[in-house]
């Protein structure tokens, strides 16, 4: 286990010294040493000491997969402050009460990201952007700092400029003047994706989130000389501590894009001879099912998935990946709880199963009664240790709400252990339904009709159904080159699994993206499922 006492600066320091001329990270427009991204981090810092930027401050990172991502990352923990994450895809009122329930003090973005003006969405949200700040709209807010704009709004700041004209001497300054920053400090907060609600901001210290990355990297069993492909968004914790944290607790190469562009990916993967990679389900399939695919030319030898049996199945045999982990976690635990070893056997690692990290305790509750349930039965998973988070800032209620009266996290997930305490999460419990009393986990639905040699990607909800309650209905996306229609692929269904899984309904789709994802690359299950009531004509009273 990583040495506790350590922040993130401390951490960043002991690599640069290590490994100062070694590739840190790669994308399609830097390629950063250790000591060129350290350097970039201090001068960083320094310019937003000079601005006013104190330890405990909170500071909003609004910008896609980049060498600005981790720099500003790596500044606002060298002085203390506290880095906020917002997910690029977020709206007007999304990014309203981001903003303004974490009290962001700074926000430093970029002109526009994927055809999105973020400066003109900042002015949306907060108008005073456009000739002062701070505002009405969000009186805490002072700063707002942009990179690779040509158009700086008059309240805002050319934040290339100032870091260009950082001194040697305010580096200097500001490593002197810094107050200390201790391990149980708030590293990050980290907005919840609001698949199901406005999001929560969980509340991570530097110990939780370098532990947990530590931790990780043995599991993966990951080499200084590793060259690390992630298209995880940087603004969610499978970005932040499971890529950035990663790299820097192992000094091993982070290569990412600023988008999740597939034929980019297989060409990184390829041209970088990347060796361990990291996504869930979609990525996966996604990746496999490209024109492009080919595995001989890649160089994978592991990473990490959170993926079903089937997905995990299919990398190992069709994307030739021998030591894949499978991978459980929540934002709320930092975000990874279990996690299977690079050398366990081949079954464990395809089913899912993996040990806890040490420190780290797991177990199943009842979802009615909260009793601790036996070996081989399902429950909710419940977490305890060093991983869980402090808490969502500024909600100390939903906080108490989220912990048991003995103190462990409710992570409302349903799982199973076996007797040597390895876990399997089975599902989602918000996702969910019940089909004439039979509890149905969509993943279970999915990882069948995956197995379809036409279907490259499936998703499943729960509709509104007069007799039953609800029924399944699936989306499916067809690999190219292959055709399927609803009656087949319902035909196919009804022999191999039981008959309140056989999806009611199956649309065809070409994409997910307009019904709603989220920036890792997860399908919005209630999106799905509303707009799988609209087309079909159903309604919630029909329950």
């Amino acid at each position: 286990m990583l040495p506790r006492g350590n922040n993130l600066s401390q951490v960043l320091a002991e690599t640069v010294a290590v490994y100062p001329g070694k590739d840190a990270f790669i994308d399609n427009e830097s390629r950063e040493t250790w000591q060129s991204l350290s350097d970039k981090a201090n001068q960083t810092a320094a310019a937003l000491w000079k601005l006013g930027i104190r330890k405990g401050d909170h500071v909003a990172v609004m910008l896609g997969n980049s060498v600005q991502w981790l720099q500003t990352f790596f500044a606002c923990a060298r002085i203390g402050a506290v880095t906020v994450p917002v997910n690029t895809r977020f709206k007007k009122e999304e990014l309203a009460f981001c903003l303004k329930q974490a009290d962001i003090k700074a926000i430093v973005l970029t002109e526009k990201f994927l055809d999105i003006d973020f400066s003109a969405l900042l002015a949306e949200v907060e108008p005073a952007v456009s000739v002062a700040l701070p505002g009405q709209v969000l009186p805490n807010l002072s700063l707002a700092l942009m990179f690779d704009s040509t158009a700086i709004p008059a309240g805002a700041m050319d934040f290339d400029g100032l870091i260009a004209n950082v001194s040697d001497e305010d580096v200097n300054a500001c490593n002197t003047q810094c107050d200390t920053v201790n391990p149980d400090d708030i590293l990050l907060i980290q907005y919840t994706s609001g698949t199901t609600s406005f999001p929560k901001g969980v509340m991570l210290s530097h110990d939780n989130m370098l532990s947990d990355a530590y931790a990780v990297s043995l599991r993966m069993g990951i080499t200084p000389e590793d060259r690390y492909f992630s298209i995880r968004p940087f603004f969610h914790v499978a970005g932040s501590t499971l890529s950035i944290l990663v790299s820097v607790s192992t000094g091993c190469c982070l290569l990412s894009l600023p988008r999740f562009d597939v034929s980019q990916a297989l060409a990184m993967l390829e041209q970088e001879e990347c060796t361990l990679t990291s996504g869930n389900d979609t990525i996966f399939l996604m990746l496999m099912g490209h024109p492009d695919f080919d595995a001989s030319k890649l160089h994978l030898r592991g990473g990490w998935a959170a993926a079903g049996p089937e997905v995990m199945q299919k990398i190992h045999d069709q994307m030739k990946v021998p030591n894949l982990c499978n991978a459980y976690g929540l934002s709320e635990a930092s975000p990874n709880v279990v996690m299977s070893c690079w050398d366990d056997p081949l079954p464990l690692r395809m089913e899912g199963w993996a040990l806890p990290h040490a420190g780290v305790e797991v177990r199943i509750a009842d979802t009615n009664t909260g009793e601790i349930m036996l070996p081989g039965a399902p429950g909710e998973i419940q977490v305890k240790g060093w991983s869980v988070m402090r808490g969502y800032y500024n909600l100390p209620e939903v906080t108490a709400q989220t912990f048991t009266g003995d103190g462990w996290l409710k992570t409302g997930d349903l799982g199973k252990m076996d007797a040597e305490g390895r876990l399997k999460m089975v599902g989602r419990l918000k996702d969910m339904f019940r089909v004439g009393g039979e509890n149905v986990a969509p993943t279970e639905v999915e990882g069948f009709i995956l197995m379809h040699e036409a279907i490259e990607l499936a998703q499943v909800v729960g509709v509104p159904d007069a007799r039953l309650g609800e029924v399944p209905a699936a989306f499916v996306i067809l690999k190219q080159g292959y055709s399927c229609t609803p009656d087949e692929l319902i035909a196919w269904c009804k022999p191999r699994i039981a008959n309140f899984k056989v999806p009611r309904y199956v649309q065809m789709v070409d994409s997910f993206e307009e019904i709603g994802m989220t920036g890792s690359s997860k399908v919005q299950k209630n999106k799905l499922r509303a707009h799988a009531i609209a087309l079909l004509g159903l309604t919630e009273q029909s329950q």
